[in-house]
């Protein structure tokens, strides 16, 4: 039990000093005699466990129970009065205390206290741990410092915490939907259970609902014997992940919507309602709205699948984020193939931060493993990436509107100010015609509002 932490708050010396004394052969142990010198060196660096006695000179017990918290809400703190006062020991649990203890305390007493608290202390970090583990497999998507990015791992961190709030990922395709999915299950608090995926486009609309639903014994021709449990009772205490939830037949839209609206539904051929308690995630690059105006998707049901939305950027949106992802990718196809390549040329990184990426990371990644498979160097090359520059005839384009270019000549160009000074044109000309307005200005370059406001900044700053 080295490993842990422990404060003991008590202005009385004697009892302070004891405790230390007692507890300091299985724990590091920091005695206090105020509550502020303990807030102090809590932040410094926090303990595991805080006891913390009521009557205290000055900031009283009470009071410190939400500084404490504040500062971090893990701590577990174990109250110590001087007599057995119920109100007084409500009071403390309400403000988030874990147990308490009456003077005179017998060590032995107190250390069954501890114990017991630590071991909350030691599963919550074992939980820590695995979630830790799990979101491994999310590095490619969170690389990177772009406000585009940033602004979705914060919201991600926040929706992911309750169990039950059904999610709707929007994005296109290659944006990392499915691994946005797996971040909020292994940050929510049913991540122990299953994460289950179906991917609604590649199953026949005619097997959708016996996927989604299961059917009892002798349900159909051609059905198991035995019958078959349904992927959303397969996902109980866990994640439902539908990805392309737009191609979603009608007839399953509907079932879906009522399994939403009343948590139960019935295998086909059942009588018997099948209670589950699972968060369904959906995602989608399809435009929902209008397929709704189609009537080819239900408008209820979209209304139950997007309580929350979580839209991702195009890697359009988040460049800055590119050639950080890219080294990523290059260095796991280098372990993966074997090979020991370090680096990309100065031309290969201009023609990836060139390249249009309608696919996205999922291109990006492609690209990169496949220049790593044929590179015969360290460095990766223009001929390795095998892409080639697509802005030629845009820039010829927007040279009729007034932006002037040099000739390519035996002399060369600076290309990456012939690309800075294309993209100030386009920021500056945007804002101008938004009317300072920073969101519709982004929307005129289908950028996020976020990294506009970056660009523009950055420009600024190096006028």
């Amino acid at each position: 039990m080295i490993g842990y932490r422990i404060f003991v708050v008590d202005d009385e010396k004697t009892i302070r000093d004891g405790l230390v004394m007692g507890l300091e052969q299985d724990y590091a142990v920091d005695g206090f005699a105020n509550a502020e010198d303990a807030v102090k060196a809590m932040k410094e660096g926090p303990p595991d466990l805080i006891l913390l006695d009521i009557g205290l000179p000055g900031m009283s017990g009470l009071d410190a129970i939400p500084v404490i918290k504040e500062i971090n809400p893990d701590v577990i703190v174990i109250i110590i009065t001087a007599y057995e006062d119920i109100s007084t020991v409500i009071s403390a649990m309400k403000l988030g205390a874990y147990d308490y203890v009456v003077k005179p305390i017998h060590l032995d007493g107190l250390e069954v206290s501890i114990v017991n608290a630590l071991e909350t202390v030691r599963i919550k970090r074992e939980v820590q741990d695995l979630q830790e583990r799990c979101l491994k497999e999310n590095v490619p998507f969170f690389i990177g410092e772009s406000n585009a990015i940033q602004d979705v791992m914060e919201f991600v961190g926040k929706v992911a915490k309750s169990p039950d709030t059904p999610i709707l990922i929007c994005g296109e395709t290659g944006t990392g939907k499915e691994l946005i999915a797996n971040a909020i299950h292994y940050r929510s608090p049913n991540f122990k259970g299953p994460l289950i995926a179906l991917n609604c486009a590649a199953v026949p609309k005619d097997l959708v609902e016996s996927e989604l639903f299961g059917y009892e014994k002798g349900a159909f021709s051609g059905a198991k014997p035995e019958g078959k449990k349904g992927l959303i009772e397969e996902a109980d205490q866990g994640t439902l992940f539908l990805d392309e939830v737009g191609d979603l037949s009608y007839e399953a839209q509907a079932k879906m919507l009522r399994f939403l609206q009343e948590g139960k539904f019935y295998r086909i051929g059942g009588t018997r309602p099948v209670n589950i308690k699972v968060r369904v995630i959906s995602a989608t690059n399809k435009d929902l709205d209008s397929m709704i105006a189609e009537e080819s998707f239900r408008k209820d049901l979209y209304f139950r699948l997007s309580v929350i939305k979580v839209a991702l950027p195009s890697l359009r949106e988040r460049t800055e984020d590119l050639l950080p992802l890219a080294m990523h990718f290059l260095s796991e196809f280098s372990g993966k193939f074997g090979k020991k390549v370090y680096s990309l040329s100065k031309e290969a990184q201009h023609v990836l931060l060139e390249h249009s990426w309608t696919g996205n990371i999922r291109e990006l990644r492609n690209y990169i493993e496949r220049a790593v498979l044929i590179c015969e160097g360290d460095e990766i090359t223009l001929n390795d990436l095998g892409l080639v520059p697509e802005r030629g005839k845009s820039i010829a384009e927007h040279g009729k509107s007034g932006i002037s270019f040099a000739p390519l000549s035996e002399k060369g160009v600076d290309l990456l100010s012939a690309q800075t000074a294309l993209e100030r044109y386009y920021i500056e000309e945007a804002y101008r015609m938004s009317g300072g307005n920073e969101s519709k200005a982004a929307k005129l370059l289908n950028v996020n509002h976020h990294t506009f406001r970056y660009r523009r900044k950055k420009f600024l700053e190096n006028d």
